[in-house]
Order: structure tokens, then C-alpha cells, then sequence
């Protein structure tokens, strides 16, 4: 376990923004990943994505690594974010936007 916990902290902390979904950006398999590639393709941000249907280990271990028990989850900077419905919530409100600025997030080339 404690491996999968090491591999997950690599990537949240090796990249600004990190997608953990089911799926890829360019075929989520499901509708709130679908959705969470909206909000940063919308937001123009570049970020990382795992998806977690090609990991069983990283599956399971997401949610307890975040103490959050669905998927998609979003990283920004090492910190956990939320899921697409607090995507969503902190886009519409213009907060997403707001922390992409205020922590330096790149944009996509």
C-alpha cells in the first residue's frame, strides 16, 4: 500500500496540475471526468491526467490518499482540490481561475 501512497505522491508533487479520472482527456468514460476536461481545457491550464481504470492500485489507493471516495480528483500544486462537482463550483464562482493564477499554473501550449 504504502508503495501506490509513494507512486500517487510523485505524481501530485512532479506536476502543477494533476487529473486523477476514469479514462483519458481525449476519452473520458465517464460523464464528471468528461466534465472535469471541460473545466481545464476551458480554463486553458496544463495539466497532467492518470487514469485510474489502467491502475487498480492507484484506484483504490486515490481515495484514501485524498480521504475523498469518488473520481475525478484534482491536485493543483501538491494540494487536493476536490471533484468535478467542486470543479465546478470553484469555476463557475471564478475561484478555479483564481487559484490556477494565484499558484502559477502554466498554460497549455
Amino acid at each position: 500500500m504504502s508503495d501506490v501512497n509513494t507512486r500517487i505522491g510523485d505524481i501530485v508533487n512532479s506536476n502543477d496540475v494533476v487529473l486523477f479520472m476514469k479514462g483519458t482527456p481525449l476519452f473520458p468514460q465517464c460523464g464528471f471526468s468528461s466534465r472535469a476536461v471541460a473545466i481545464l481545457d476551458h480554463l486553458g491550464v496544463a495539466y497532467e491526467s492518470v487514469d485510474v481504470l489502467q491502475d487498480m492500485e492507484i484506484r483504490q489507493s486515490i481515495k484514501t490518499y485524498s480521504d475523498w471516495p469518488t473520481i475525478p480528483q484534482l491536485y493543483v500544486k501538491g494540494e487536493f482540490v476536490g471533484g468535478s462537482d467542486i470543479m465546478m463550483e470553484m469555476y463557475e464562482a471564478g475561484e478555479l481561475k483564481q487559484l490556477m493564477t494565484q499558484s502559477g499554473v502554466a498554460s497549455a501550449a
